[in-house]
């Protein structure tokens, strides 16, 4: 077999563009006895580091990769650490041509060494953080100044040589190849390619004889995208995902049919099947004349070295700013904070601190934890408020002391070593929890600090998960959407660690003990359906590939250097500079990473107790004088009321709490621990226990000392941990291994700890006694011991619940003492989700909370606490947007409220106010304080908006204003005398202008019926908090059999185009939003008399969640028909007849008649004190009443 080496391949990360997995491509060079290979992906370096580890796995699947490179031990196939560039003549210049961007060629530059790789970095990264411009482009220039250490080819057809030669410009092709040859001297290669192309055939032969001529040496390659032949329609269809287009069956089918015509486009597809990593004996077959073109291959193979990678210790140096070292500022900083936080520092406190302080001090994280107290010291000293801390973290003392966390660890028995132990390999990570608002302004600080070369965000890479690839490789072919969902709904919203493979039965599980994931539906479609067949073999072939980039939600790296001096960076599509490696490969390389986490419960927390000290003037202090044992607070958690409380909120916490009573702190730790799959079905032995305590029973009397607190049963990982100190003697370092290797099921491992467990461990490092030689028995020791392993891998960290709890208490505390200024947190938090809007203000009126419309006298942008209620916001309506709004509440604040609806105008006529604007306004009820039918204002706004337009023109020019010969008082201009809309009419343009109902509902006579159903459409939609990044949990599972009741707001019938059957797909609303709803054939033919717009039903079916969407797919439908309205109210009017304008009764007779219902309506006449009848029968609610407010005052109007 002759000896050959690929020197241009693109990986999957020439993203949907190469089909060359990294995990498969050194075993197929194996085979074909290949000595190396190289990577050159289009214009970034992603895949490098993975590139060289599978490598090192290829040849050793158990070597240490760092430790590998290090030791400089020799590969099976050696990594060749590349790209192909993108060369253009000036990488400044970023403007179009003609509706073109700037010409760019293509050259692949290998890395020979160090200087190479360090250079190779710096190219690519100033192509993508300097020069993109739809491409990562650089220039001869910048190539000049990197140059050293690197192996130039001149590339496939899209290289500036070949392009020359295609256009006749021999000249250009000379001065090109000296060009080069002068920068690059004997590491400079003509490369010549065959894959049957005539443009390829064209330049051959001139390629070759400009090498000999300028004694340049050829080499061959094979522009390699996909591993097999067989993988070329894999490529084509990432391809046709990238373009978004499709292939019919004959595209999909097709085979090679000869030479091909032209060259190979950027933008467009291969012509031909011959991309693949072809053997040396077929690649000298291409080349039968040019043997050296094979042969140097191996010489440039020969030239590079792929030992590039290390971990450095890159973390920046913390200087204090009082002179003295890091450590001796650390540990100042730890003493005052022990001095101030616990007044007397007791023999214990100091004990841990020391400790503490001596092993960071020993592992060499002094900095570590100054760089973050940096941070988040300047934080809360500059306004942005940062959360009690998350993850194991919350255990150290020290991190308390200097105000990292605000948890007190000995308290609640947090275990330091769970964060950091010199048994323990990772690095400690410090998670830090930020308000959403200031979040940005802390990185700003840390960049502005650090500089802006050595901080950067974290590259993501969106990969073609399973229901994804399914989904995209269905529409390539092209597939109607009915067809592919009922493949991907077979398929579970939670994949884990399992692939499309695993559910067809093709692989086994990974673990196993793993539940078998085999779904035989999907096997039955996949064996007696050819286009499901074939849309499942070629969504394997692509799953797991990345389609696209994306940056960290979270994530920080902080260098001491400029980070390109050790890995290439790129620039996101919203312009921010991130790394090319991945947040596990920037660790891995030393690089410091931190997470600025965003939570919006912080924020809550923060705007409610500002609202709190503008409205009441407390001042509340979690962390300096509210303490966490309130009984009011455990009461509201205990009776379940944790709307919108962090982390108690679904229904099933809320029943949990209220079936626990919890009175303590340590409870609501524990309940945020259980409640989750796995220890969830601990959670009746919790409460039984807790109600009969003496019923408790231990294994042993050594194991209540650390589960008495959870009530017998163990919840926590730092319990392992205990136990197998005070059980067995472990050190609680070498016991947090242990814990880690039952987390993770490593069986082998287990037995022979087991057997250290047991019987104890006695060398010079360690000195272990055993459960025996403790007073255990065996029989009870391995009991124990199986326990722990099995309860280890759902166990929860105590210190992260901790935090959490904190958070849960603040948060229930705030509720309960300032309920109204909270919600309106609450809600200013969510203003851009109408979901939650509506959810939270029906939350406030049931509660018997007011909930005041939009009025432009009264109303903010945000929504804000008024009169012992909140006042709905401006911001959200629709079409104002917020520059508007601002104008509005200044102009207000400027020149007090406006007195009616032309002055309103008139005083915002330099505001740039619109007819679109203003309608929305009007239809939201914002003007309904000025005693106006909005169909009377939307009658004659364009007429005034018109008006004031004109006059502010005549003013211009010295003329009289029309609306200077008439009175200020509203009632002089001309209204029509128009009905006021109908209550439903009135509604739906509400909600069309703000997306919720802001001032009734047509469902709120119903509420006490709607109280009756377990669910609501708020709850289909909810989302468990991602505490562990663990992705999103929906509070009700898919396939969850519900029953719901609401209005039909859409109900229509559909036929397939596929099928020809008939289906139904409507929308019911409730009191809490809405969800779409799915019948089949079947279905819509049995309840089509019921399934009408805007009849009152239930429906029961199942819930089906897709993707952000969530529907219900429906079994049955049953008629509202019976079903009473809410109790009848009565409504009184305090005038005097002698006194009052005849007018105004016969306005207040208007209103009254445009909200019909129920309700009864009377007049106190305040001459003689008698109660006269109206005779109207009406509805009272929000909108109507606050435009009787605006009539007649709300003193004179009492609803019973």
């Amino acid at each position: 077999m002759e000896k050959f080496v690929h020197l241009h391949v693109h990986t999957e990360y020439s993203l949907l563009d190469g089909a060359t997995r990294i995990s498969r491509i050194f075993s197929r060079c194996d085979e074909l006895g290949m000595p190396a290979v190289a990577i050159t992906d289009h214009g970034n370096m992603y895949g490098a580091l993975e590139f060289v580890k599978a490598a090192i796995r290829h040849t050793d699947k158990d070597a240490d990769p760092f430790r590998f490179i290090a030791e400089r031990r020799e590969f099976k196939v050696k990594p060749i650490i590349g790209c192909e560039i993108y060369m253009t003549d000036d990488m400044d210049v970023k403007t179009t041509v003609n509706g073109k961007m700037p010409k760019y060629n293509h050259l692949v530059l290998l890395a020979k060494n160090m200087t190479g790789y360090k250079n190779l970095i710096k190219l690519v990264s100033i192509a993508y953080v300097d020069g993109l411009y739809y491409k990562p482009r650089t220039d001869f220039k910048h190539l000049k100044e990197h140059a050293e250490g690197l192996v130039c080819l001149s590339a496939c057809l899209a290289g500036e040589l070949p392009q020359a030669i295609l256009r006749g410009d021999m000249d250009a092709a000379d001065e090109i190849i000296e060009r080069y040859k002068a920068l690059f001297g004997e590491d400079y290669y003509i490369e010549i390619q065959d894959h049957n192309i005539r443009d390829q055939k064209t330049v051959l032969p001139h390629l070759v004889r400009l090498a000999r001529r300028h004694n340049v040496k050829i080499v061959a390659t094979n522009d390699v995208h996909y591993l097999n032949k067989k993988d070329a329609a894999a490529q084509k269809v990432l391809q046709c995902i990238s373009f978004r287009t499709t292939l019919s069956e004959n595209e999909i089918d097709e085979t090679d049919s000869g030479l091909a015509e032209g060259g190979v486009d950027d933008n467009g597809y291969f012509p031909t099947k011959e991309f693949y990593l072809k053997s040396g004996d077929e690649m000298k077959a291409l080349f039968p004349n040019l043997e050296d073109s094979i042969t140097n291959t191996l010489e440039i193979a020969d030239k590079c070295e792929p030992y590039f990678f290390s971990k450095e210790p890159l973390m920046p140096a913390y200087v204090p700013s009082d002179g003295s070292t890091p450590y001796e500022f650390l540990r100042k900083l730890t003493f005052d904070g022990l001095n101030r936080k616990y007044g007397e520092i007791t023999d214990k406190i100091r004990e841990r601190a020391e400790y503490e302080l001596g092993i960071v001090k020993r592992m060499g994280f002094v900095d570590y934890f100054l760089i973050v107290w940096d941070f988040i010291n300047w934080s809360e000293t500059h306004g942005v408020p940062v959360g009690p801390g998350r993850g194991s973290g919350v255990g150290s003392i020290v991190a308390y002391a200097i105000g990292i966390t605000k948890v007190e660890p000995l308290r609640y028995d947090l275990i330091f070593e769970r964060f950091l132990n010199p048994e323990r390999v990772s690095n400690p990570d410090f998670d830090i929890d930020f308000c959403v608002d200031g979040r940005e302004r802390t990185i700003e600080y840390v960049v502005g600090k650090y500089g802006v070369n050595n901080v950067s965000q974290i590259i993501t890479f969106g990969t073609l998960a399973a229901k994804a690839a399914v989904k995209d490789v269905g529409r390539v072919f092209n597939q109607p959407f009915a067809e592919v969902d009922k493949i991907t709904k077979l398929m579970p919203k939670m994949m884990g660690h399992n692939h499309i493979g695993h559910l067809l039965g093709f692989e086994k599980p990974k673990k196993p003990d793993d539940p078998n994931p085999f779904i035989p539906e999907l096997k039955e479609m996949y064996d007696n359906d050819p286009m499901v067949k074939r849309i499942l073999d070629m969504a394997m072939e692509v799953e797991g590939m990345p389609r696209q980039t994306g940056m960290h939600a979270a994530g920080v790296i902080i260098c001491r250097d400029p980070i390109a001096d050790h890995i290439p960076m790129a620039r996101s599509g919203e312009g921010i500079v991130t790394t090319q490696f991945n947040m596990i490969e920037c660790e891995e390389l030393g690089l410091l990473k931190m997470d600025f986490l965003g939570l919006r419960t912080v924020t809550d927390i923060n705007k409610a107790i500002k609202y709190v000290k503008q409205t009441r003037g407390i001042d509340i202090d979690f962390y300096g004088g509210i303490g966490y044992d309130d009984e009011g607070t455990f009461r509201l958690i205990g009776e379940g009321d944790t709307h919108a409380v962090f982390q108690l909120e679904s229904e099933g916490m809320k029943k949990f709490m209220r079936d626990l009573r919890p009175n303590s702190l340590e409870e609501i730790i524990a309940g945020i621990s259980l409640y989750r799959p796995g220890p969830m079905d601990k959670i009746p032995v919790y409460i039984a226990n807790k109600r009969n305590p003496a019923g408790i029973k231990y294994d042993h009397p050594l194991l209540e000392p650390t589960l008495k607190v959870t009530f017998g049963i163990m919840v926590y990982q730092e319990q392992v941990m205990r136990i197998v100190q005070d059980v067995a003697g472990y050190s609680l370092g070498r016991a947090d291994e242990v814990r880690r290797m039952m987390s993770k099921k490593k069986k082998d491992k287990m037995e022979k700890e087991r057997e250290i467990f047991l019987n104890g461990l006695h060398n010079d490092r360690v000195d272990i006694k055993g459960a025996v030689a403790n007073g255990v028995s065996k029989e009870i020791a391995n009991k124990i011991y199986d326990d722990m392993s099995t309860f280890a891998s759902y166990a929860f960290n105590k210190s992260h619940a901790a935090a959490y709890a904190y958070l849960a208490y603040q948060t229930a505390y705030l509720k309960c003492y300032y309920t109204v200024e909270f919600v309106t947190a609450v809600l200013n938090n969510r203003i851009t989700s109408i979901e939650e809007i509506s959810n939270y203000l029906n939350y406030l009126k049931e509660r018997g909370f007011k909930v005041l419309p939009p009025n432009i006298n009264r109303s903010y942008a945000e929504f804000s606490v008024e009169d012992g209620g909140v006042r709905i916001g401006m911001a959200a309506i629709k079409n104002v947007g917020i520059s508007v709004i601002e104008n509005i509440v200044a102009e207000r604040e400027k020149g007090g409220d406006f007195k009616d609806f032309v002055e309103f105008v008139k005083r915002m006529q330099d505001s740039m106010l619109n007819k679109k604007q203003l309608e929305s306004l009007i239809y939201a009820g914002t003007f309904d304080c000025f005693g106006l039918n909005r169909s009377q204002l939307i009658a004659v706004y364009e007429q005034i908006l018109d008006r004031v337009a004109r006059d502010r023109q005549q003013s211009a020019k010295g003329q009289i204003s029309f609306f200077d010969n008439i009175a200020s008082d509203f009632d002089k201009f001309d209204y029509p005398a128009l009905e006021e809309y109908e209550l439903s009419e009135k509604l739906a343009k509400e909600k069309e202008v703000a997306g919720v109902y802001l001032t009734g509902h047509p469902l709120e006579q119903y509420k006490e019926h709607l109280k009756k159903y377990s669910f609501n459409t708020s709850m289909l939609s909810a989302v468990s908090e991602d505490d562990e990044g663990d992705g999103e949990n929906y509070v009700v599972p898919d396939d969850t059999t519900v029953t719901i009741g609401g209005q039909l707001t859409e109900a229509a019938k559909k036929t397939s185009k596929k099928t020809g059957k008939e289906f139904g797909i409507g929308k019911l609303e409730d009191l809490y939003g809405t969800v779409e709803l799915m019948l089949g054939g079947y279905k819509l033919s049995r309840y089509k008399n019921v399934f009408v717009k805007d009849k009152l039903v239930t429906v029961t079916g199942k819930v089906r969640h897709r993707e952000d969407t969530v529907s219900v797919s429906v079994d049955s439908i049953e008629s509202w028909d019976g079903v009473k309205k809410g109790s009848n109210k009565k409504i009184c009017f305090y005038l005097s007849f002698t006194e009052s304008d005849e007018s105004v009764v016969d306005m207040l007779q208007n209103i009254l008649k445009a909200y019909p219902g129920e309700d009864e309506t009377y007049i106190k006449n305040t001459d003689d004190n008698k109660i006269y009848p109206l005779g109207i029968n009406t509805s009272v609610n929000p909108l109507m009443y606050n435009e009787l407010c605006g009539l007649i005052g709300e003193k004179n109007i009492k609803v019973g």
